[in-house]
């Protein structure tokens, strides 16, 4: 089973593909994890990635494609895979598809995580997470559609105990809604390509994770009771 997580910044794609790599057996393909894995290995190619990070720049499509081809080629006896983060443009969907195609392989289902970008917003700018630890909170609640999740006890981490808690710089209000802006300008026209290939499907990326996650396992079981 072949998985792409789409969606925004913000909206659990990380969360839940984790969630599907345990549940069952895919690999979590992060192309960010990946970048950073290969540019700490030494490699020739890590060694490319590190001069065009170095330099502030871009990567590559044909290098990203080099590197989730890498990465499958290094394991095909596995269950499938669950990629997160990638793809971002059509040219990047369309190569995709052609190097699975190569392979033998194909994508087998395509899961949007539709969100409300003011919740979004809000959901992103009030997060914070542990120093000690890592795990991750939220500054306040906003039920019924949204449950955030603050410390049980103000200050004072779930996990630990720890009293030290930091924010990423970049989760401010204002940067959120420029990349929610990117997102709709690059990622978003991806959309219709998969939908026309009628293997888009879309899920409530703003409910409680274990009800996303509840989401995305009754979409992908659809595809493997027809297919038996």
């Amino acid at each position: 089973m072949n998985l792409i997580l789409l969606g925004p910044p913000g909206a659990g794609k990380g969360t839940q593909a984790k969630r599907l790599e345990e549940r069952y057996g895919l690999r979590q393909l992060a192309t960010g994890d990946m970048l950073r894995a290969e540019r700490a290995s030494g490699s020739a190619l890590g060694q490319r990635v590190q001069v065009i990070m170095d330099r502030g720049e871009l990567v590559s499509d044909d290098i990203m494609i080099a590197l989730i081809a890498q990465s499958i080629d290094a394991e095909r006896d596995d269950k499938g895979f669950v990629l997160d983060g990638f793809p971002r443009t059509l040219p990047q969907a369309q190569a995709l598809d052609q190097m699975l195609g190569e392979r033998g392989l194909k994508l087998d289902c395509v899961i949007e995580m539709t969100v409300d970008e003011a919740a979004l917003v809000d959901r992103i700018s009030g997060r914070f997470s542990c120093a000690h630890c890592g795990a991750s909170f939220h500054a306040r609640f906003n039920p019924p559609k949204v449950v955030f999740n603050p410390p049980k006890v103000a200050g004072v981490c779930d996990f630990c105990g720890s009293h030290d808690f930091k924010q990423r710089a970049d989760d401010t209000a204002e940067t959120v809604r420029t990349r929610l802006a990117a997102y709709r300008a690059q990622t978003a026209p991806i959309l219709p390509y998969y939908r026309a290939k009628g293997l888009l499907r879309p899920v409530d990326g703003m409910a409680a994770p274990d009800d996303v996650t509840k989401a995305i396992e009754r979409v992908i079981a659809a595809p493997v009771k027809a297919g038996g």
